[in-house]
């Protein structure tokens, strides 16, 4: 199940496709009565009789790209949405396969040179339906189908950061602490009276042991100079108690 995701999204994807190869092919074959036009049939595709179909299976196919990063609130929701998408691509193939004079009224419009269903109906001798209709409204079946699965199985599915929560949790916390104090002329100024050089906080500082051997010292950082004056004053004020 947890491994149902690459397959859905894939079915998805072939599903929304189904549906746009029917947009794009024949659906009706329209003929007219003898004289009523200067051409005897007219051919009606599925971009003149469902122009929502395109659409639909556009919206189709960005829901299941995006299925493969949402989260688990995400994809109950377009699980939903696929639900919809389906039940509107098989209304309006059933719709159009319900009335197919209706559904073509724009392409014998253009030829027979009326506009109304009336005229359209008036100029129809009959009409031949090819099998693309049928199979537009399955994709939408399937696309409707698609979408329970995705609401049933996408409870197995991993989130997309939840292997990163953990690595990324304490990381805003740990950069505030490994961040340098912020510096200011007062600081730089204290730094240099002791010694210290400001503009190198981060070089480690090599002083000379007891021993006459180096000894490497941690880099110079945050308000050293300050911290020195402070333990001077400190001292001289335990020296000069009575």
């Amino acid at each position: 199940m947890k491994r149902s995701r690459p397959l859905v999204v894939v079915a998805g994807l072939a599903v929304a496709g189904i549906v746009m190869l029917a947009w794009t092919q024949t659906w009706f074959t329209v003929h007219l009565h003898a004289g009523s036009a200067v051409v005897p049939r007219v051919v009606a595709d599925g971009a003149a009789v469902v122009p929502q179909y395109t659409a639909l299976a556009i919206a189709s196919l960005a829901l299941f790209l995006a299925l493969t990063i949402a989260g688990r609130v995400l994809r109950v929701v377009l699980a939903a949405v696929e639900v919809l998408l389906g039940a509107a691509v098989v209304a309006t193939g059933i719709g159009a396969l319900a009335d197919p004079v209706g559904a073509s009224k724009g392409a014998v419009g253009e030829v027979a040179g009326v506009s109304d269903a009336a005229g359209v109906r008036q100029v129809v001798e009959r009409v031949d339906v090819t099998v693309w209709p049928a199979i537009g409204i399955a994709g939408g079946v399937l696309a409707v189908l698609l979408g329970v699965v995705v609401f049933v199985v996408q409870r197995s599915w991993p989130g997309p950061t939840r292997k990163y929560a953990a690595a990324t949790s304490g990381a805003p916390a740990e950069a505030r602490a490994a961040a340098p104090a912020e510096r200011d002329a007062i600081t730089d100024w204290d730094d240099l009276s002791a010694g210290a050089d400001p503009t190198a906080a981060d070089v480690p500082v090599v002083r000379t042991g007891t021993d006459g051997g180096a000894v490497e010292e941690s880099p110079t950082v945050g308000t050293v100079g300050s911290e020195r004056r402070r333990s001077d004053d400190g001292a001289g004020a335990e020296r000069g108690a009575p």
